[in-house]
């Protein structure tokens, strides 16, 4: 590590228990306000779709006709192209909303609406694509490329690429909408031979996306990944088949629960709350850290290449009650377990204006292009009561732990200097099970942080806080996938602690971004089990 702000980072990074809610965004569809939304109900509960008014429309693959009407399964169109042009473009949906009722069978690319753009529901009045028939979904063979629409509702769909087809798009990519439901769905970019799609699901510049009990997979770079997205939530999903970071949230997106998902098969990091941007890609007031009011909470990770979970540019961040197995192992480039580190920032000679205008507002970042520099830091990362867990011979080639020493901002930048990565950073109740004893913490050296004047996070704290190789984690078979805790094993000897509330005092200015939520205890597990102030650490307290 160096004590500059560097075009690129040292190579393993740049591949890179009480009850309470989170504040999440409203899950019943609110729109966002010029404050923080109000809580309406806990983000482990699913969207509430209410009770909306819908006219139908099917379609039939097999028997279906586009010169039927669509209003009746005897009477079904025959591809989902045609029943997207009978939605009323550029105009808000009124009396009634549009559900498109896709019988079973396969669904061509060429059937398909080659740009989806425009169509404006309501809460009352949504679009729904979803399976007739919800046991049998439809196999859909292409992509979907989405602009400025919302209230879209996607539910029991399977995305299927076949060999050869994708070229480096993005199976599902929003960009512009809001208000966004992806529900029991299969999003697959791997073709049998290889990851066609750069991102299997990707967002950018959307607000209120739900992301539910899905599996998402198959991307040569990331198979989720958002871009200057706020509010919402990805729950119980499976991520995995990554040929880069699996979990990707950057470039300003801000107040996202991601919780009891489980996200394995990745070459690079995890879980990432921040890592780098374009300038010019940027939402104000969200244009100063790269990630804002994340919580990573009762996740299960493993079989990643580099640290499990990461960030990078990240403000008010918890990563909580998570389980990670067989992590950190490349051994070529000296992966951590855990990465704080600084995010990118850069600009496109492309939109050199959008970063001068944002640059004026107060972003951080130049405002000539660059190719992006490691320059923002983070501030207020809570990394609480999680499993790290290697079973031996595997662990890390170096540290425990890769957190960033200081760094000095670039002149006429508008980031404050020095750039740090452990401004009230604390790390406690941590199971970690990694090499032998005398495996370094990986602080307090020259271009490393946590050091000895740092009263949140250093080498003293971090062994007094945290099981460090002392207590072996007892788990039912996390070779074989189950990653409960053995009844009555050694988890149950590792020390848990309450989280403390995020400060929320201290956002960057101007513009001043909306408050998020600050209340960060955990209330229940993975399994939707009860926590209480004596469970062990991990996603599963039984």
């Amino acid at each position: 590590m160096k004590n500059a702000c560097l075009g690129k980072i040292y190579a393993f990074f740049a591949v890179l228990a009480l009850a309470t809610t989170f504040s999440a965004a409203p899950l019943r569809g609110a729109e966002p306000q010029s404050s923080a939304p109000a809580l309406t109900t806990s983000p482990t509960s699913l969207y509430d779709m209410g009770t909306p008014i819908l006219s139908d429309i099917w379609v039939d693959p097999v028997k279906g006709n586009n010169r039927n009407s669509g209003t009746t399964q005897q009477k079904a169109l025959r591809t989902l192209d045609a029943a997207w042009d009978l939605l009323p473009k550029g105009t808000t949906f009124h009396n009634a909303g549009y559900r498109i009722l896709l019988l079973p069978g396969d669904y061509p690319s060429s059937t398909l609406p080659v740009y989806m753009e425009s169509r404006y529901g309501t809460f009352k009045f949504p679009l729904i694509i979803q399976a007739a028939t919800p046991a049998q979904h439809p196999r859909i063979h292409g992509y979907f490329n989405i602009y400025d629409t919302s209230y879209l509702y996607l539910i029991n769909l399977d995305f299927i690429t076949d060999r050869g087809y994708g070229g480096g798009g993005d199976v599902i990519h929003y960009e512009k909408c809001r208000n966004v439901l992806i529900r029991d769905c299969k999003l697959n970019g791997f073709d049998g031979n290889v990851r066609q799609p750069q991102e299997t699901l990707k967002a950018n510049q959307t607000q209120y996306i739900y992301v539910e009990n899905s599996d998402i997979c198959g991307a040569f770079w990331f198979p989720l990944d958002y871009m200057a997205v706020q509010y919402g939530h990805i729950l119980g999903c499976t991520i995995h088949n990554a040929g880069d970071d699996a979990l990707v949230i950057k470039g300003g997106s801000a107040q996202i629960t991601v919780e009891a998902n489980e996200i394995y098969d990745g070459e690079s990091v995890g879980f990432t709350a921040g890592q780098g941007s374009g300038l010019e890609f940027l939402v104000s007031p969200w244009i100063h850290y790269d990630a804002y009011d994340i919580k990573f909470i009762n996740n299960v990770v493993h079989d990643i290449r580099n640290a499990g979970m990461a960030v990078r540019g990240g403000y008010n961040i918890v990563l909580a009650y998570n389980t990670l197995y067989d992590i950190g192992t490349d051994q070529d480039n000296g992966a951590p377990l855990l990465l704080l580190s600084p995010g990118s920032r850069g600009c496109s000679p492309d939109d050199a204006a959008a970063c001068q205008r944002l640059h004026r507002l107060g972003a951080w970042g130049l405002p000539t292009p660059n190719d992006g520099i490691e320059c923002i830091p983070n501030r207020d990362v809570y990394v609480y009561n999680n499993i790290f867990y290697n079973a031996s011979p595997k662990h890390t080639m170096y540290n425990h732990f890769g957190i960033f020493g200081p760094a000095v901002a670039p002149a006429g930048s508008n980031i404050p200097s020095p750039v740090k990565s452990d401004v009230n950073l604390r790390i406690r109740g941590n199971l970690i099970w990694n090499g032998t004893a005398a495996q370094p913490l990986g602080v307090g050296d020259d271009g490393e942080g946590c050091r000895s004047n740092n009263p949140t996070c250093n080498e003293t704290q971090l062994r007094n806080d945290n099981t460090i190789n002392s207590i072996k984690p007892g788990l039912k078979n996390p070779a074989g996938g189950d990653f409960h805790p053995v009844a009555a094993g050694s988890l149950y000897h590792s020390r848990a602690y309450a989280i403390p509330a995020l400060p929320g005092n201290d956002r960057p200015s101007p513009p001043l971004p909306p408050l998020g939520a600050l209340t960060t205890t955990v209330s229940s597990d993975k399994d939707k089990n009860p926590r209480t102030a004596t469970n062990p650490p991990g996603a599963f307290v039984k």
